[in-house]
């Protein structure tokens, strides 16, 4: 009933909100997106996107679509690899910033590993700079970082989200006091986008921790050393986004792309087990930006008055 090319369609605007950016994702024409969007949507009988000139946003239809869509692709690609007769082989460099790592990712690479036995797959944590800078040198066969909107657009967007403040439910911040940052090292791009946007808007801060793990950092914020500037759909359990009311400047957009390494570089094999868990993070995009918390619950992004003490101090 539903062709796999209209669901793989669906999911990249699912996951990038835009249609243009799913296009070129996927390669083709915006107009090419659109049709195939719409024979979806005539397929199921259900409006799936509710979209104008500005925003694209999923229906209470296309967000059920979505499990359908990863189900039927999972087990189309499980059939391919079945009756293809070949079998990926050979060492794959990965690389992934720890955002990722902490959310669900690697449900993806243990789906990845179980498909594929025997491709020898390495893992690299690091800041998504180091591993751009590492890309570029050849070290890697494909990374898993952030990228912001204004750099290069190279590499395949997975998806699109914002940057904001987080920290403690039980700090307080003082206005009249430089605001207290938990913050990677340079040249981390967290870190390079909260010292600008709070230069640029005047505000003094002063740097109360800094680690090179992101598990450093967030027991330093759950401990009320300071805020972080984290991607709005990861955030970690036991912090939440602070309020507006707090004044904190806006910190903008944040992509998140795979990058493959340089094609003369690398060997078929290389190629092609890098392509293939490309593919299953691309499908997976959905959900790599919703983390569950400890009891399986998605993570609360949101802090409604009277729950905590959160607060700007006049």
């Amino acid at each position: 009933m539903f062709d796999p090319v209209q669901l793989r369609t669906f999911l990249a605007v699912s996951q990038t909100l835009s249609f243009t950016q799913a296009a070129h994702r996927l390669g083709v024409r915006q107009s090419t997106v659109s049709q195939q969007v719409r024979r979806l949507e005539e397929a199921a009988g259900r409006r799936l996107f509710v979209r104008d000139t500005h925003s694209v946003e999923l229906t209470e239809d296309g967000e059920a679509m979505l499990g359908f869509a990863r189900t039927i692709l999972e087990a189309n690609e499980r059939a391919a690899h079945w009756f293809a007769g070949t079998r990926l082989r050979g060492r794959l460099r990965f690389g992934a910033s720890e955002d990722f790592v902490l959310t669900r990712l690697p449900e993806v690479l243990e789906r990845f590993r179980r498909e594929h036995p025997e491709v020898d797959l390495e893992l690299t944590v690091d800041l998504s700079d180091t591993l751009h800078e590492q890309m570029a040198a050849g070290r890697f066969d494909l990374v898993l970082v952030k990228r912001h909107p204004r750099q290069p657009q190279n590499g395949r967007l997975v998806w699109r989200d914002r940057l904001v403040w987080i920290g403690s439910e039980r700090l307080r911040l003082d206005a009249r006091r430089p605001l207290p940052l938990v913050v990677f090292p340079a040249p981390a791009i967290t870190r390079a986008r909260a010292l600008d946007v709070l230069e640029r808007e005047g505000r003094a801060w002063r740097v109360t921790c800094t680690s090179r793990s992101l598990n450093g950092l967030v027991a330093a914020a759950r401990a009320g050393l300071g805020v972080m500037a984290h991607t709005r759909g990861m955030i970690p359990p036991g912090l939440v986004p602070v309020p507006v009311r707090a004044g904190l400047p806006e910190l903008g957009a944040i992509d998140v792309v795979l990058l493959q390494g340089p094609g003369p570089e690398r060997d078929s094999a290389a190629r092609g087990s890098a392509e293939a868990l490309s593919q299953a993070i691309l499908a997976a995009g959905d959900r790599l930006h919703t983390p569950a918390g400890p009891d399986g619950q998605e993570v609360q992004d949101v802090i409604e008055p009277g729950q905590g003490d959160f607060v700007q101090i006049p």
